[in-house]
């Protein structure tokens, strides 16, 4: 007579502690598992939600100037250096790990204009745009990718070996865009505005990912994104320099394989579904101060005013006579070599 015996493992259920959570097998056989799809989306749906619930950007603010911070540079060789110029004539160094001044010197000058940690290149073309341009930066990973902050409230993505026409439009901002940094990816850059809010566009996006603001932050003249690409920091005209999650729900600190795992399912799932309409929804949507909503929707109006005014000309006038000219070359005047 024979006798059949099922043989398990036991380090397949068995926790090593009774802190360990219990093992549960799984059979991923898609027939099993009709409504892994619907499962899968309120799993997305709710991580979405979490998302923007958990999303606190603010870490720290620093204070010790006594005017409006006017530059902020990295240090070259120390991650968790910067160095701050301000109307008060003092360049401080801080720690960001402590979170203080660790050193001032006095300018010699009654105020700092601008602190430079390392040599630029040589610019060999010239952009002339319909408004003045208040600072560039350059994409660390591409050396031929730039990005202008101009005063017509948007940002110009530039390719220089074809200067006549942007690679992108960057509008989001209601007022002059004042500096621009690229994060050490160079996937994305941070912007600085005068309407007293910082925004982070991806580089191949016409619309911002993340804007950040608080009541009491003012004009905001300066800001930098960090060299470990976590954090970005901005200097306003009420002597302040502010600290910023680059990520708004990122979790700092020490992570568990569970919570690393955990993360990248989620993450991957909001991937999959982040053109449903709720999921899109949820996402995209940012809470604004009154000033800045009541700016978006009078420039949306006069934004749709000019379109009508545009096809309207065109409609009444013999074919051909009025051009229709893109967004990307409405505001390139010229470019001089």
């Amino acid at each position: 007579m024979k006798v059949k015996m099922l043989s398990r493992n036991p380090d397949n259920y068995v926790r090593e502690t009774k802190l360990d959570l219990q093992r549960v097998p799984r059979n991923y056989d898609p027939a099993l598992h009709p409504f892994e799809v619907p499962r899968e989306y309120i799993r997305a749906l709710n991580a979405t939600k979490l998302e923007r619930v958990f999303a606190k950007p603010f870490l720290a603010s620093l204070d010790g100037h006594r005017d409006g911070v006017n530059c902020l540079a990295k240090h070259p060789e120390k991650l968790a250096t910067v160095l701050s110029g301000a109307c008060d004539g003092e360049v401080r160094i801080w720690n960001l790990t402590q979170r203080n001044c660790i050193r001032t010197i006095q300018a010699h000058e009654g105020f700092v204009r601008g602190i430079c940690t390392r040599f630029c290149g040589t610019s060999f073309f010239t952009v002339i745009l319909d408004m003045r341009t208040n600072t560039i930066c350059w994409n660390p990973m591409e050396a031929f990718i730039f990005t202008a902050a101009n005063e017509d409230y948007n940002l110009y993505t530039f390719d220089m070996r074809a200067l006549d026409t942007p690679v992108m439009v960057h509008m989001d901002h209601v007022s002059a865009v004042l500096d621009v940094d690229y994060s050490p990816t160079g996937k994305e850059f941070v912007s600085a505005s005068f309407d007293k809010s910082i925004r982070i566009f991806p580089v191949d996006k016409s619309r911002s990912r993340e804007v950040y603001h608080t009541k009491r932050m003012q004009h905001v003249i300066c800001v930098k994104w960090t060299s470990d690409s976590k954090y970005i920091m901005c200097g306003s005209d009420e002597m302040n320099i502010r600290l910023w999650k680059a990520n708004a729900s990122e979790k700092l600190g020490v992570l568990t394989s569970r919570e690393k795992a955990a993360k990248d399912y989620n993450q991957k799932l909001k991937e999959k579904f982040q053109h449903y309409p709720h999921i899109k929804r949820i996402a995209r949507h940012r809470h604004l101060p009154k000033s800045i909503y009541s700016q978006i929707q009078e420039q949306r109006i006069m934004k749709e005013a000019r379109r009508r005014k545009e096809v309207n000309r065109i409609k009444h006038s013999k074919p051909g006579s009025v051009p229709l000219v893109s967004e990307k070359k409405k505001h390139v005047v010229a470019v001089v070599k």
